[in-house]
Formats: structure tokens, C-alpha cells, sequence
């Protein structure tokens, strides 16, 4: 690496996951995988062919028992499971497919509640909230609550809370599969949006039109990561 040039966000060197039994399951094969700083990557497969695995090893939810995961050029399998939690929550902001956000809450209260883990001070978290929530265009809806809330715009809001401590990486579990075409549109423009500024991107979809917005697709099937050489 040159002086001055970031490391790829993700870097997967032979990481595999197998659970044990009798005979143990494999979820992942060793796999390869490298993400630079502002790409936007869609990871498709059908149901059961380890989306979810790699997302978890990719979210530091889970940890790899073959090869080396390196997130912003930090070598994440010898952190201890405090450091492991930190860095999650400095380095990704996750958006599920369910919006996961508390009812009662109003959209910048559930926006700066991400931020309790990281330590921010109390006093700036409101104006971070706020500032997340302008950065996803509903500056005018910070008093709000989620039931009184379309779908598309409390994903929009889960965008928000995953982007407000700044992540490095922009994680997102099928997105757009608790919305109606509309509002998964509205939703994928945000990610495009998103994208142009910079924002790294990975998404788990089966969706082909989800993984057709990405600027570079991979599939997994049966455990199997097949990435297609860059030409």
C-alpha cells in the first residue's frame, strides 16, 4: 500500500464459517472478497445459500473459523469481543429488512439512540440526528413517530440511525422487502444518493432488481462466493 492510500474497507482473506455437529455444516466456504472505500456492492443468492452467513461475519456478529477478515485494514480475529463490539459500532451501520425502530420514540430520538454505545457526548446527539435525518430527506419529519410514519420512510429513518456515528461501512440485509414497489424505489434512490457522495455500500438481496442498482454484484450460492474478475 502506498503512503496516503486508504485499505479496502472489507478484505476477505480464505474466510469460511462451519458450524459443528455430526458432520458439521459448512455455511461458507473460504472465500476472497475485497470492497474499496466507496463501492457499491449487492451479495444475491437464493434462500439458504449463506447470505445471512456472510453477513454476519461481514457485521462482526459472527467469526469466521478459517482465513482473515480485515475491516478498514484492521485484522478483526484476534479482538477480544468488547473490542469487537466497538468496532462494529464505530465502523458499520446496519439496515434490516424490518425497520427496528422503538414505537414510542419519535424518528430523531430512535436516530440518536444509535449513538449511546460510542459514547458521544449527550449534548450533540439531537443535532446529529437531525443532520442524519436532512442527509436522507425528512429533515421535516423529526418529530414523528413510526406508526404515524410510511414504510419508505421509516427504512429511511433505520438509514439514518445506521448512518449518524459515521460508519465506514453501510451494511443492509434485503432492504426493501418489508416495502411496496414505491417505497422500495424511493428507498434505492437514497442508496444511489448515498453512493455519490461516497458511502461504502454492501447489500444482501435475492432481489435481482435491488442487486441491478449496485455498481458491482457478487453471488453466493450453496456456500459458494463467485466473484467476477474485474476486466
Amino acid at each position: 500500500m502506498t503512503a496516503g492510500t486508504k485499505p479496502p474497507v472489507i478484505a476477505l482473506y480464505g474466510v469460511g464459517r462451519t458450524h459443528p455437529g455430526r458432520p458439521p455444516v459448512v455455511a461458507l466456504r473460504p472465500t476472497d472478497l475485497t470492497v474499496h472505500r466507496g463501492e457499491y456492492l449487492a451479495v444475491t443468492g437464493p434462500s439458504g445459500s449463506g447470505k445471512s452467513t456472510l453477513l454476519h461475519l461481514l457485521g462482526l456478529l459472527d467469526t469466521p473459523t478459517t482465513g482473515r477478515y480485515e475491516l478498514d485494514g484492521i485484522d478483526t480475529g484476534g479482538l477480544r469481543d468488547k473490542d469487537r463490539s466497538t468496532l462494529r459500532g464505530r465502523r458499520i451501520g446496519f439496515v434490516f429488512q424490518s425497520f427496528h425502530l422503538l414505537p414510542h420514540r419519535t424518528a430523531e430520538e430512535n436516530v440518536a439512540l444509535a449513538q449511546v454505545y460510542n459514547r458521544t457526548p449527550r449534548r450533540t446527539r439531537n443535532a446529529a440526528a437531525v443532520d442524519a435525518l436532512r442527509l436522507v430527506g425528512l429533515g421535516h419529519r423529526t418529530d414523528a413517530l413510526p406508526g404515524t410514519m410510511s414504510g419508505g420512510e421509516r427504512q429511511r429513518v433505520a438509514i439514518a440511525r445506521a448512518l449518524v456515528n459515521r460508519p465506514s461501512l453501510l451494511l443492509c440485509d434485503e432492504p426493501t422487502g418489508n416495502l411496496d414497489s414505491a417505497n422500495a424505489e424511493a428507498v434505492l434512490a437514497q442508496f444511489d444518493a448515498l453512493h455519490a457522495q461516497g458511502y461504502t455500500l454492501a447489500v444482501i438481496t435475492h432481489d435481482p432488481a435491488v442487486a441491478a442498482r449496485a455498481e458491482r454484484r457478487v453471488t453466493i450460492r450453496d456456500g459458494c462466493l463467485t466473484v467476477p474478475e474485474v476486466v
